[in-house]
């Protein structure tokens, strides 16, 4: 499927069809498979085939078919599907890593993904820095010849700060380090951070993959070699796999992923400018404004400003409770990439955990307001994101 484009890709790359030569992917709800011999089985366990299996843990066609679909819009050689994305991003960085080893991480991340770095990880004996992701000269410093991964959201949640990935990873690979980018924000559509010199990739499918809130999933991708070698005999013998309904569910989505994110994309472009400079907001953070501090990078490395925005609101987490409780069309939860707008207050809910000054390290302030983008009309949505504004 290499020649065809992404959103081809997204339709058809990784079909397989039964002897019924049905249109839509069937799900192959099985935990096990039959073999003709034990001689049959014997050679299984010895080498898989291109299209055999063994138990569901290890592989299954409708999971091998979502694989095999992202992989080849992402541009990567293989892929191995989860469970969720916070599975993805654990199986990444504990299936490469022992006692001894060094990880350095960009600062802005996801609670659960500092949860993973900061308390597991460290727990048994990895040795764990973080720095400033925009910061070029703060990688430069904490990477040595000790460094065996580096960790990074290539725009962080919730922030938005969007790091230089492609330099990044040369001063990550100058050292012998691999990088995993954690990429959901960018969108397998607006990705290209193997190309910019990523070696893994990790999503969370929950978010715009699925993109209507119904199953958790997560993948990761990357060269055959780490994948087959490294990853997948960690994966099957610490589960953490995707069901094959979840990925027949991720097929579907992924048929459309590349329509929604682009349309997502310009309804955040509109809100973000129409929001820029208002009396209530005291920020608007959005990587297509020429105000966001990386807005040349994101342009460059992404080619658009995504389908997440936040905004700042000057009286605080009164104003912004305020703000989320006055919304009509808005759904309050801590989810993203969906067809429905959602948004959250991460100060208060994702981001919880961390101590103030953490918080103000990293700009979750009391008042910012995650907005997560979806397929509603544009102006209802700035109609309500206004109207809310007024009262605050």
């Amino acid at each position: 499927m290499t020649k065809w484009s992404k959103r081809t890709n997204q339709v058809h790359a990784g079909t397989r069809r039964s002897q019924y030569g049905e249109v839509s992917e069937s799900i192959f709800l099985t935990q096990g498979f039959v073999y003709d011999t034990a001689e049959q089985a014997e050679a299984r366990f010895v080498e898989l085939g291109e299209d055999e299996f063994i138990y569901a843990r290890y592989g299954n066609p409708t999971v091998r078919m979502f694989e095999e679909r992202i992989a080849a819009v992402e541009g990567a050689e293989d892929a191995f599907a989860t469970a969720s994305g916070m599975a993805a991003v654990n199986a990444a960085l504990v299936s490469m890593l022992k006692a001894g080893d060094h990880v350095v991480a960009s600062r802005a991340l996801f609670g659960s993904c500092l949860y993973i770095l900061e308390n597991i990880l460290v727990r048994y004996g990895v040795s764990v820095s973080f720095v400033d992701g925009t910061d070029l000269d703060q990688w430069k410093s904490a990477i040595t010849d000790q460094t065996k991964a580096v960790f990074l959201e290539s725009v962080s949640n919730p922030t938005l700060e969007v790091i230089d990935l492609k330099s990044v990873c040369e001063i990550a690979h100058a050292a012998g380090a691999l990088v995993i980018v954690d990429n959901v924000f960018a969108t397998p559509t607006f990705s290209n951070a193997i190309e910019l010199g990523a070696d893994v990739v990790v999503y969370s499918a929950t978010k715009h993959i699925d993109g209507q809130g119904r199953c958790l999933g997560g993948v990761i991708l990357g060269s055959e070699d780490y994948i087959r070698g490294t990853l997948e005999p960690y994966m099957k013998h610490t589960g953490g796999a995707m069901s094959p309904f979840n990925a027949w569910v991720m097929l579907k989505g992924i048929e459309t992923l590349d329509l929604r994110v682009h349309a997502q994309n310009e309804t955040a472009q509109k809100l973000a400018n129409a929001l820029e400079g208002h009396e209530k907001l005291s920020r608007v953070i959005y990587p297509g404004l020429a105000s966001h501090p990386q807005h040349d990078i994101a342009m460059a490395q992404i080619g658009a400003g995504g389908t997440m925005l936040s905004i700042e609101l000057a009286g605080g987490q009164e104003a912004a409770f305020k703000f989320l409780n006055t919304l009509e069309l808005f759904t309050i939860t801590n989810n993203l990439g969906d067809a429905k707008s959602l948004v959250t207050h991460p100060a208060t809910t994702t981001h919880q955990r961390l101590s103030d000054e953490q918080k103000v390290t990293l700009g979750i302030s009391p008042g910012l307001v995650r907005i997560s983008v979806g397929l509603e009309d544009s102006a209802d949505l700035l109609a309500d994101l206004t109207n809310a504004l007024a009262v605050t």
